[in-house]
């Protein structure tokens, strides 16, 4: 281990020793469940110390605090992804059901690619995955959407700019 490295282990280390408790309190009012809290807490602790330099950071409580929010966000996301997911599931013959390990699989594919587009329009989502999971047409999309079908032409140009670019920079 370098000495920043260490040092900056030392300063989380009492950071989390002075913000731990006040954190938890804060998330435990917000979702209502204080082991969810302790968990978004120590997941956020753990955000921290990734970072490139924690002597850097002037505000601990904001940073904290906006760490925390969007790690209840994702865990929002990820619950609202699941239920429609397995709504989906209930619908379909006990036959064609995937395993534990596909049906984890698939949520982790569909949460990378609900990240991959996250900032489109919910517009431009629906149409990128109408196209690609339903296989619709443009035409089918644009009635669907009730839009043009050039304006689903440039919905699907932003998405698939979106995953060229994450293609690229992997």
């Amino acid at each position: 281990m370098t000495s920043s490295s260490v040092s900056s282990l030392t300063l989380v280390g009492q950071m989390f020793q002075r913000e731990y408790g006040w954190l938890c309190g804060r998330i435990g009012r917000a979702l209502g469940c204080p082991h969810g809290a302790q968990d978004i807490a120590s997941e956020t602790f753990l955000r921290v110390l990734a970072m490139p330099d924690p002597a850097a950071i002037r505000e601990p409580r904001a940073l904290l605090t906006t760490i925390a929010r969007r790690l209840v966000y994702e865990g929002w996301r990820r619950q609202d992804l699941e239920r429609a997911y397995f709504d989906s599931l209930a619908l379909a013959p006990a036959a064609v059901h995937p395993s534990p390990e596909e049906r984890l699989l698939v949520i982790e594919t569909l949460l990378t690619l609900d990240r991959l587009l996250d900032g489109l329009s919910p517009r431009a989502k629906a149409a990128f995955l109408y196209h690609q999971l339903d296989a619709l047409t443009y035409v089918q999309i644009a009635e669907r959407l009730e839009v043009s079908v050039s304006r689903v032409q440039q919905y699907m140009a932003e998405a698939f700019k979106r995953c060229y670019l994450a293609l690229e920079a992997a």
